[in-house]
């Protein structure tokens, strides 16, 4: 079977937008901040909570939520993660302006769907919008879940299946290419956090529109966060002056107050690491993973 995206073209297209990138970003930025704010539940001393030893910032970026943590948590071994490594490098710049000789993330060049780390080894997993590039969400949730201690929080946000609709059906009537991403729907997406055997996942969304003069420019600013077609199916040649012409015609009758409008839906979710033993459903088929030690073994007399 033919994966949705090309991880190769993913990783270009980031690596290409890593020093504008932040020029760009606004709706990342305050995705994550909204994102963030739910850390503050881990500080209530009601819970007795010890502060995280390890944190995962998976699709880190430019770094600024993994730097906000590392200052969150000076203690705390922050790994900044990203498939990017000139994101990284934009990472360790922008920690690079903190306090002489306080601790700063460390960066980790390695791809979400296979984490180069132990079991149970992560007190908070974070990952803002870098989901939406995963075609088998129970499979990365999986690795998700592998990783995270017992009873440790995964903070997660993606772009919903509303994202960007407008475009999508303005180019669907130029040509029958596809050139926007397939999005998730909120109940896929825990339906896939439920799958994995994550405790109490509690969803929430937010819709963002963003307007803009014209489609050339909507599609400059794509570029720039390294958000292109990245679809294994997409067309390899340029989007010809015609078919472009027809998907910038067909978006004409979305314009309101003068601008054109483009729709962000994002999901956000957390949960919480289960306890050893709990099941993970693979393939409609629930896998428990038991340590050889917890077997009883009887012996002949």
């Amino acid at each position: 079977m033919t994966d949705t995206f090309d991880h190769r073209q993913v990783r270009r297209a980031f690596s290409r937008a890593a020093h504008g990138y932040d020029d760009a970003a606004a709706l990342q930025r305050e995705v994550a901040s909204r994102l963030m704010e739910q850390l503050d539940y881990l500080d209530d001393p009601a819970l007795d909570r010890a502060p995280p030893q390890v944190v995962l910032d998976i699709g880190c970026g430019p770094g600024h939520a993994s730097v906000a943590m590392q200052k969150r948590w000076p203690k705390a071994q922050v790994l900044a993660l990203d498939l990017a490594l000139p994101m990284l490098r934009e990472t360790r710049h922008n920690a690079g302006g903190w306090r002489p000789f306080a601790r700063r993330p460390d960066a980790l060049c390695a791809d979400a769907r296979a984490l180069p780390l132990r079991d149970a080894s992560v007190d908070i997993l974070f990952s803002n919008l870098c989901l939406q590039w995963v075609e088998d969400l129970p499979a990365v949730f999986a690795g998700f879940r592998r990783v995270l201690k017992p009873d440790g929080l995964l903070l997660v946000s993606t772009f919903g299946l509303d994202t960007l609709h407008e475009l999508r059906g303005a180019f669907a009537q130029a040509d029958n290419a596809p050139h926007v991403s397939p999005f998730v729907s909120i109940a896929q997406f825990g339906d896939a956090l439920i799958a994995a055997g994550f405790k109490n996942p509690v969803l929430d969304r937010d819709e963002f529109v963003m307007g803009h003069d014209d489609l050339p420019g909507l599609m400059r600013e794509l570029r720039t966060l390294g958000a292109t077609n990245a679809m294994s199916e997409r067309r390899r040649s340029l989007t010809g002056r015609a078919r472009f012409a027809r998907a910038a015609d067909a978006y004409e009758p979305w314009r309101r107050d003068g601008r054109l409008p483009a729709t962000w839906e994002v999901i956000y979710a957390h949960a919480w690491g289960p306890q050893p033993g709990q099941p993970i459903r693979v393939g409609g088929v629930d896998e428990v993973h038991v340590p050889v030690s917890g077997i009883r073994i009887r012996k002949r007399p």
